[in-house]
Parts: C-alpha cells; sequence; structure tokens
C-alpha cells in the first residue's frame, strides 16, 4: 500500500520545507497546499507535488483573516477531491485549517506554531465569547483523534495540556533556516559598513511590525536613552504599523533610533550579525501562545538577546537555560536600561553571553527536521 502524505502551510517557508523534505525520503507520496513557498538555503524536494491556495495576507487584521477563510475553504475542496486517500498534516497557517478534520476522515497530525483559540486574546476575543468556548471544544475533540500533535516548546505543551493530556504533545524545537549563517566581525560586516555605522553599539530588531510586535517598547527605551549618543536603536522590518513606528521616532526626535525596511536573504547574516543586542518583543497576551523564530537566527551569528516579555514566558525559559541575554518586562525601563549599559560597557559581560548565544544554536538545526518523521511513525 502506497504511503502518501500531504502537507498544509498557506505561508511556507523553511521549516515547512525542511520537515517536507524529511518525510518526501521515506513516503511514495508527498504533497504541498500552500499559497506561497519562500526558500532561504534548502529549496523543496522536487517531487513534492505542490496544490495553491489563496496567499496569506499579512496586512491589517481584516485581510489577515480573510485570507485565512478563503484558504481553509480551498484546502477543504483539495482535501476532499484530490488527496482523500492521504494523511494529512495541518501546520497552523491558516489557524482554522486543522478545524476541517471535524468532517474529514483523514488521518491528521497537527503542528502547533500558534495556539487557538488563545491568541484570540490579543484581538480582545475572551474566553465568555461563543467562538472561544467553540474553539475550546474543537480542540478537546482534535486534538484527542490526532496521529500526532507536536510543538516547539514547554510552555507551549503546557498551554496545549488544557486541550488533552500533556504526553501526546511532542515536543520539537525550531531551527534556523539560514544553514550557512555564522558570525561576522564589525570590521569585515559591509551592512556595517554601507550603513555607516561602525562607530555605534547597535541595539536591533529585525522582523515584523505588525498588532502582536510591541516595538513601541522599543522606541520608549530609545527615548530614555538618547543622550547616549554612541548606542543606536536599529528597527529593521515590514507590516502593517511600520508608518506609526516612523511617526513616533520623529515624534520623539530620536537621533539614536534609525528604520529600515525589510532586508532580503542575501542581507541578513550581515544585518543581524551587526547587532551588539538582538531584540525579542513578545505580546504578554501571548506569552506561551507563541515564540519568535528569529531568536534561532540571532543565535547562529552569535548576539545576546534581549527579550522583552512575560517573566513567565517561553522565551524567559530559553534565555535562563542557555545564559544568552536577559528577559524584562515592557515596564522595567530602567532593567532593560542597565542591561544595555552592562553589555556596552562591560566587554568580558557581552562576550560571554555571545558566545552562550553561538553555543546554543547548535541545539537548533535543521537535524531537528528529521525528529518529526522519527516522532511520526
Amino acid at each position: 500500500m502506497e504511503k502518501k502524505i500531504v502537507f498544509i502551510n498557506q505561508a511556507t517557508g523553511y521549516l515547512t520545507i525542511d520537515i517536507v523534505n524529511a518525510f518526501a525520503k521515506h513516503f511514495d507520496r508527498t504533497a504541498l497546499i500552500t499559497g506561497s513557498i519562500r526558500v532561504q538555503d534548502i529549496p523543496l524536494n522536487s517531487k513534492v507535488e505542490i496544490s495553491g491556495t489563496v496567499k496569506y495576507d499579512r496586512g491589517n487584521t481584516r485581510k489577515k483573516m480573510t485570507s485565512w477563510l478563503i484558504g481553509t475553504v480551498q484546502i477543504f475542496f483539495h482535501l476532499l477531491f484530490k488527496y482523500r486517500s492521504y494523511d494529512v498534516f495541518y501546520i497552523t497557517i491558516p489557524p482554522t485549517a486543522y478545524l476541517l478534520s471535524l468532517i474529514l476522515p483523514n488521518r491528521f497530525s497537527v503542528l502547533v506554531f500558534d495556539v487557538y483559540p488563545d491568541i484570540l486574546k490579543i484581538y480582545n476575543i475572551g474566553e465568555n465569547k461563543w467562538i472561544y468556548k467553540s474553539w475550546t471544544r474543537w480542540n478537546k475533540k482534535l486534538f484527542k483523534k490526532a496521529h500526532r500533535l507536536y510543538t516547539i516548546g514547554e510552555g507551549m505543551r503546557k498551554l496545549l495540556s488544557q486541550y488533552v493530556e500533556k504526553d501526546k504533545i511532542k515536543i520539537i524545537p525550531n531551527w534556523s533556516g539560514l544553514t550557512k549563517i555564522k558570525p561576522v566581525s564589525k570590521a569585515d560586516n559591509p551592512f556595517i559598513i554601507d550603513n555607516k555605522v561602525s562607530n555605534k553599539f547597535i541595539v536591533q530588531y529585525s522582523g515584523n511590525i505588525g498588532y502582536t510586535h510591541n516595538v513601541e517598547s522599543l522606541i520608549e527605551i530609545a527615548r530614555e536613552m538618547k543622550d547616549n549618543e554612541d548606542i543606536l536603536f536599529l528597527i529593521i522590518g515590514r507590516g502593517d504599523r511600520v508608518n506609526h513606528i516612523k511617526n513616533l521616532i520623529e515624534e520623539y526626535n530620536l537621533s539614536n533610533c534609525v528604520m529600515l525596511p525589510f532586508q532580503p536573504d542575501e542581507v541578513l547574516n550581515y544585518s543581524l550579525a551587526a547587532a551588539d543586542i538582538g531584540v525579542v518583543l513578545l505580546d504578554d497576551k501571548t506569552a506561551h501562545a507563541s515564540v519568535p523564530s528569529k531568536i534561532y537566527n540571532l543565535q547562529a551569528v552569535g548576539v545576546p538577546i534581549l527579550a522583552i516579555a512575560s517573566l513567565d514566558s517561553e522565551i524567559k525559559n530559553h534565555i535562563s537555560e542557555y545564559g544568552n541575554g536577559e528577559t524584562f518586562t515592557q515596564n522595567d525601563i530602567e532593567g532593560i536600561k542597565n542591561f544595555i549599559l552592562k553589555c556596552k560597557s562591560d566587554k568580558n559581560y557581552l562576550k560571554t553571553i555571545s558566545d552562550n548565544s553561538l553555543k546554543a544554536s547548535q541545539d537548533f538545526t535543521m537535524k531537528n527536521a528529521d525528529k518529526y518523521y522519527s516522532e511520526y511513525v
């Protein structure tokens, strides 16, 4: 009997590609339903069959949810007519897709990157709303009958355990998608040279600037530290709140804060390695419901982490385990300032946490993709 599996991710990136490739080595037929494929270092195996959906819209909340719902309908028809006899492996974009297994008969598994309905809280949809209550019931039913249920950290497993017994949830950490990424000295870094920041101590946020990314907290730190002229707050990214952040920088007249657009993959190694401190932001409402993947790229270039997040978050646990930075709540302005100043003034301390970041990266490589298959069988 043929072994057949179809993966679902509306926005396919390196994590999905690596996992699909790992399964393609063992299955007779492997397929992927997606709205877009972004290749970084490793391409998708040529034997993988691709079926399309509408592209995931990263714009405002309305556009994002509309693309999810349209994508879910398209996924339903693909599964109903084209992949009826396939195992199904859902990766949670769109987050509504795995709910199709309430009515579809395929054996299915779910990889949970973002926990719904919990994340609905950031949209002010609380536990008393019908959609939250219904989704909770659906999770309990679906997770119980799933063939495999995966997530990426202990905090996420704890959150998921409200829906299913903890032992069923397999933890496999994420990894960097840039297999050749490495530390680059400032003297040899073209990004540093091109942007004329060789004389600056760089505190950098690089990533999405959307509804769940509290970049304002970093702006407030820059505002508090604007007299430290040799410290530069560098914000690199894209999203529907870019203009809002630009306006704040102008309103506060922050010469120590610069915004740059999202950098292409061929520049990313250099832009990330330019940082003396890499900033990771996480909304308190989703402390256990989401883990920013940028932390793995920062570690791969040996950059220490400043996490602005809840003190009971997954990020806090990670940084405490590896000793490669510090975590502060967004209200602890003084603590964040002192950490930045300590890193700038104490070269031995900065080297220690930088070295620890690079060591941590060794546990988060694409070898983790093979663990999905080994846990699947």
